[in-house]
């Protein structure tokens, strides 16, 4: 069966790089780079084509790439900018045992089957004192059945964000673009924390960010979901 990150790694990187995001350019990478330390070595954990990678090597971070799709990685490699990638999985990256200051995961582990290897496996590779950013599409909102809802039937017409089952794990694929499926795996805000925590993480800042001005400005209609984050931004430090 074909990996969906290696055959559709084209619709990613078209409709999320090189400044094609207004969630990614406004948003993602500011909240990133203002959270990183200024030195140091960073891993960046489903780097996809680098450009994560690339704004860490730019404030001085010496950075290793890793991502499972080789489609990925041999691109980021192309677009080079300072980090070395390599082809491999969150719950086995191949480094050394406290070996990195920083780590990054974004938008990444609600497509990891196993988040608790998968922070295991950070927790060994991170030095003490270590800053690790999650970021994710927001637990609450990205619900399994979730979506936005423009309800003409009603008088007057409402239009609101509809929650799915919140609370049960699920394991599901989105067809995100017409012929584009990708698996994701919900799971609350509390499983995450709380399993980060066990891998030996403390929890040192969350963020929950409205909306980037420049995706509010793509549809009219989105003026109405202001205050409906679509991020969740969670800074742990290891201990």
């Amino acid at each position: 069966m074909t990996d969906p990150w290696e055959e559709h790694a084209d619709w990613w990187q078209r409709e999320f790089t090189n400044g094609a995001d207004p969630e990614y350019t406004e948003q993602i990478l500011p909240l990133i780079q203002q959270h990183l330390p200024r030195s140091g070595r960073m891993l960046d954990m489903g780097c996809g084509e680098g450009q994560v990678a690339r704004l860490a090597a730019e404030k001085g971070l010496q950075v290793v790439g890793l991502d499972p799709a080789f489609t990925q990685v041999a691109l980021a490699a192309s677009r080079a900018g300072g980090p070395e990638y390599f082809q491999g999985s969150a719950t086995d990256v191949g480094l050394a045992t406290a070996c990195v200051d920083a780590a990054v995961a974004c938008l990444v582990f609600e497509h990891i089957a196993l988040i608790d290897p998968a922070l295991a496996e950070l927790e060994r590779v991170m030095r003490p004192g270590g800053t690790f950013l999650l970021l994710l599409n927001h637990p609450l909102l990205q619900t399994p059945g979730s979506g936005w809802i423009d309800d003409q039937v009603l008088d007057p017409p409402e239009q609101y964000w509809r929650v799915g089952p919140y609370l049960s794990e699920a394991n599901t694929m989105e067809e995100v673009e017409q012929g584009v499926f990708i698996r994701f795996y919900h799971r609350p805000l509390s499983r995450y924390i709380n399993a980060a925590t066990e891998a030996g993480f403390r929890l040192e800042r969350m963020e929950e960010p409205a909306p980037a001005a420049g995706f509010m400005a793509r549809a009219d209609e989105y003026a109405a979901a202001s205050s409906i984050p679509r991020l969740m931004f969670l800074k742990f430090l290891k201990l």
